[in-house]
């Protein structure tokens, strides 16, 4: 009884996430914009007591935080999130130096949610009984060993968020927050899953598009 009915409130949390997640997506514009624009403010103000700035010609904090919260607001038809959003922060003795390690730790970021959501879909397969428990754990090592290979596969990212600040011994540290697409997420993870899969002689390559509903 103990397992229904966690499996209940389990199955009615999912649906209230959905059904907030449609309601969100039906938010009008100007709403949605209100929403995003409050909460840019905020931390907008929080970024700059604690020293941070913008690069010569960017954009202000708040105006780039705006746009990183407008895309975070924005769902497909079935109420899921059309990006995946990520950040990261890096030290260098120069600006490009720290920019392009944060960068890098940025898309480490996205393929690290990458593999959390592909691990559900695997676990989603075996509580459905449409996978078996040896198939699912030879998906699950293939997804947890493509971590590089899903950064690597990764395309052209939209940087949202670009701000440095000037530490005491004059390093540079950036913050960068970036945004991917979420089908080409998958695309870019099925890809390097279907790899290892290949690599190490697993015929569930063929087979995973069907297993995973790709």
């Amino acid at each position: 009884m103990l397992i229904l009915v966690s499996g209940g409130s389990h199955a009615q949390s999912v649906k209230e996430q959905s059904r907030e997640r449609q309601e969100l997506a039906k938010a009008s514009k100007k709403e949605l914009n209100e929403k995003a624009t409050k909460a840019a403010r905020k931390e907008a103000k929080k970024l700059s007591k604690e020293g941070w700035k913008t690069a010569p010609g960017a954009l202000p904090i708040e105006k780039q935080l705006d746009k990183s919260y407008m895309m975070q607001y924005q769902y497909d038809s079935e109420g899921f999130p059309q990006y995946i959003m990520a950040e990261a922060m890096s030290i260098g003795g120069n600006y490009d130096a720290a920019k392009m390690q944060a960068l890098e730790l940025a898309k480490q970021n996205l393929a690290g949610q990458i593999q959390t959501e592909i691990t559900a879909l695997v676990e989603n397969t075996v509580a459905n009984e449409q996978l078996s428990s040896e198939q699912a754990e030879s998906i699950t090592k293939s997804v947890m060993a493509s971590k590089n290979l899903i950064s690597q596969s990764i395309g052209r990212v939209i940087p949202v968020m670009e701000v440095y600040r000037t530490l005491q011994n004059k390093n540079k540290e950036v913050l960068l927050r970036i945004a991917y697409n979420s089908d080409m997420a998958m695309k870019a993870a099925k890809k390097a899953i279907k790899k290892d899969l290949e690599q190490r002689g697993e015929s569930l390559h063929e087979k995973l598009d069907e297993i995973l509903g790709w």
